[in-house]
């Protein structure tokens, strides 16, 4: 099966209205812009997502958000996306947060094939207990909270039952792929891509850098090209900082 397509364009043209999208990277690092962003132009609306984080305004998920293309999200992290604080708070946007490592297993399990797992995180608090506010009315009133979770004791100790999560598709990043979906992400860009990947019953994965079958090393591929089955190469281009830091000269 060929799975390398010309651009990303091509390879985001038939993510459907409502679908659900796995969405690699970690804050800015390792998201997979330029699909983001073909699939902004493609006009895909009321998406339901799932990634650490729904990036900033303007950059990353954000663009989707600023256009009003997602309709739920899940993540651990809210960051520092203003509109997504403002789509959440007015009602717009339907959120459910996850422990970071909860959302991770999570993910592998569902591109396991393991419908759900107990772990602690989370145990004793909202997350268990339910009545996280998911959705809000425009008043400020609760209109969706999370439900209570089933909860079971192993060796004395209380447990959440957590469920798999497998998408439509997912969209991830990798700095190089060869034509058969193999791929190697670059130290901390790897996060969540991997886990994504495998949640996607169509993955997409863009990467910087496109070599034939045989050139990656098997012990060093990161993802089996099983997991993909569509890839694009973008070059370096799509990369972010999301906070410059530098040191004063001396003097």
């Amino acid at each position: 099966m060929e799975k390398v397509y010309a651009s990303c364009a091509d390879a985001v043209a038939d993510i459907p209205n409502g679908a659900s999208l796995a969405v690699g990277g970690f804050g800015l690092s390792g998201i997979p812009h330029n699909l983001i962003e073909a699939l902004l132009e493609q006009g895909a609306t009321d998406l339901v997502t799932v990634s650490n984080n729904c990036g900033v305004d303007g950059w990353g998920l954000g663009v989707l958000l600023d256009h009003k293309r997602i309709r739920r999200t899940t993540g651990s992290y809210v960051g520092e996306n203003k509109e997504f604080e403002r789509q959440y708070l007015s009602g717009e946007l339907e959120v459910e947060l996850c422990p970071q490592g909860t959302l991770a297993e999570r993910l592998r399990a569902g591109g396991c094939g393991i419908p759900a797992f107990y772990t602690p995180a989370g145990d004793g608090t909202m997350v268990a207990d339910g009545g996280l506010p998911w959705r809000y009315n425009p008043d400020g009133s609760v209109a969706i909270a999370s439900p209570k979770k089933e909860t079971r004791v192993f060796n004395g100790r209380e447990y959440v039952l957590e469920e798999g999560i497998a998408c439509d598709f997912a969209m991830v990043r990798a700095s190089i792929g060869d034509r058969t979906g193999n791929l190697i992400f670059n130290k901390a860009t790897r996060n969540f891509n991997p886990l994504c990947a495998m949640a996607g019953r169509t993955t997409i994965a863009e990467v910087e850098e496109l070599v034939d079958p045989g050139e990656i090393d098997p012990d060093e591929v990161h993802l089996p090209g099983i997991f993909v089955q569509r890839i694009v190469r973008v070059g370096s281009q799509g990369k972010r900082i999301e906070r410059v830091t530098t040191r004063k000269r001396p003097g």
